[in-house]
């Protein structure tokens, strides 16, 4: 049952206002924090901190701090230099899982070194993984776009839980959620719409 509630967060459609361009080509702070917050669930949208380009300095990431937060939802805003647009909002539980993706990544590490330092940096003790934790994202193919055509994705993180602990497949199956990566540091359901 909540993953049915998870799943229905976003039932609100709206047409997403468009970008203001800065100087360097991407959206001016205010565009990114209300682009960013779009992912997250409407009630923790103006509490969430905000990451993204242009911000005060956030030592050892990438992204700087556009907004400070009051709740333990840090959202991401779209990467101009991407195609697409993409926003996401996770449990500050994530963050050092999350930063160290981003710091691998910006150095140009590909996916399996990011996952296999990722796991590194666990069995070192350098981060812990959360029992559970939530990620949201939307995703388009251009901006703007209306919210209700967008593609959604709720995330519960579930470290090393197995299909068979939760009787979800392995492998998408229609609209159904399912494991991603089971019995791994960072297992998580996938719950698309």
């Amino acid at each position: 049952m909540w993953i049915r509630a998870l799943a229905t967060l976003f039932a609100s459609a709206i047409l997403v206002p468009g970008a203001v361009a800065q100087e360097t080509g991407g959206p001016d702070r205010e565009t990114q924090v209300e682009q960013a917050v779009l992912a997250a669930p409407e009630s923790m949208r103006s509490a969430a901190m905000v990451l993204g380009y242009g911000g005060g300095d956030r030592p050892g990431d990438p992204l700087s701090v556009l907004r400070e937060g009051t709740n333990d939802l840090i959202c991401l805003a779209d990467d101009p230099a991407s195609e697409g647009f993409h926003v996401a909002c996770y449990h500050s539980s994530l963050d050092d899982f999350m930063v160290l993706g981003r710091r691998l990544k910006a150095q140009g590490v590909g996916r399996s070194e990011i996952m296999d330092a990722r796991y590194a940096a666990l069995q070192a003790g350098d981060f812990t993984m959360p029992d559970r934790a939530a990620l949201y994202s939307i995703s388009a193919d251009n901006w703007p776009f209306e919210l209700d055509q967008a593609r959604r994705l709720t995330v519960v993180y579930v470290p090393g839980a197995t299909t068979e602990e939760l009787g979800l497949p392995a492998r998408p199956d229609g609209t159904a959620p399912w494991l991603m990566l089971p019995g791994t540091p960072w297992a998580h359901i996938m719950i698309g719409r």
